[in-house]
């Protein structure tokens, strides 16, 4: 028996569909126009908050150390992967038209893993920068030298680049013959693998296994990292100095927590409690708000940035 086609589902032949329509959010006017301020904004914060970072960083010499390179990339990494879906969903937004092509949402899966795989390593290199500072002092100009930070920067990127390869291409050999609407504001890969019209067991046994390495071994790595940070800190007899050494390792702790606890339980939990609802929501926290979040964590809670900030504002003043 032929399977029966969604009325909107275009055929590129008799087995895969041309393209997917994103079901998003509600479509009711008064929550669109709203979803659209609200976009519109994040995004434009988003953007300008990262790239002061990125400018502050490399313009002020006194923050040219590993840990301000790595904000810096890291920056560079949350414009990219919000520019990967918002500019999307506002064109979807205004234009009413909710449609991707085929090879469109192969390319945009690919893509958000590939920047959220480079995230899990990046944080990892950060909390390994931190550990060397803190436990390892004496060292660290020597451990953390600007051709290591580049060798951790590069390595990340290419786990970045080769990790989500199988699973994407896998993904989207399968065979696309039913409904072409996907429950989602973007490709993600539970929600476009639920319109297969084949088993997709093995795909899913494959995604859990390069999601348990691409988010459980840097998480190992930066638990490992901070618990030796933890017991240095407990060690030092001044309480103004343990407060000090802990605040330039909270603001990278937020963004840890704030990744990994969204990433984890999108792509690490049971079929069984898989729910595509409560995941298209939760999945807004790590695709908008947190890359959002990075610059005013970071500007709010580190000195350093906030007085070169003022310096940078000054110039600009004086001449």
């Amino acid at each position: 028996m032929r399977p029966r086609y969604s009325g909107n589902a275009v055929k590129m032949n008799d087995t895969s569909i041309a393209f997917f329509i994103f079901l998003g959010f509600p479509s009711y006017l008064e929550v669109q126009i709203t979803m659209l301020i609200l976009f519109s904004v994040i995004y434009t914060v988003n953007v300008i908050g990262n790239c002061l970072i990125m400018i502050i960083t490399w313009v002020d010499v006194t923050l040219h150390t590993p840990m301000y390179f790595f904000l810096r990339v890291l920056s560079f990494l949350e414009i990219c992967y919000t520019t990967v879906t918002l500019p999307m969903m506002l064109h979807h937004l205004i234009s009413g038209d909710k449609s991707i092509s085929f090879s469109g949402c192969a390319a945009q899966m690919y893509f958000l893993l590939f920047l959220g795989t480079v995230e899990c390593f990046l944080l990892a290199s950060m909390s390994y920068d931190r550990y060397i500072a803190i436990c390892l002092p004496l060292q660290y100009p020597v451990v953390m030298s600007k051709g290591v930070c580049i060798h951790l920067t590069l390595a990340s990127w290419v786990c970045g680049i080769f990790l989500p390869l199988v699973n994407t291409s896998w993904a989207f050999s399968l065979p696309y013959c039913g409904s072409n609407e996907i429950n989602h504001f973007f490709c993600d890969f539970p929600p476009v693998l639920k319109l297969a019209c084949a088993d997709t067991s093995l795909n899913e046994v494959v995604m859990l296994v390069s999601s348990l390495i691409i988010t459980l071994i840097p998480f190992i790595f930066i638990l490992v990292s901070y618990t030796c940070i933890i017991g240095t800190i407990l060690r030092m007899p001044l309480a103004k100095g343990r407060q000090k050494v802990f605040s330039t390792c909270s603001s990278h702790l937020i963004m840890v927590t704030l990744f990994y606890g969204t990433a984890s339980l999108m792509y690490l939990q049971p079929k069984s409690s898989y729910s595509l609802e409560r995941d298209k929501y939760l999945s807004l926290i790590y695709t908008v708000i947190t890359p959002v979040l990075n610059p005013i964590i970071y500007s709010l809670r580190n000195t350093e940035v906030k007085t070169a900030l003022k310096r940078m504002f000054k110039r600009k003043i004086l001449f």
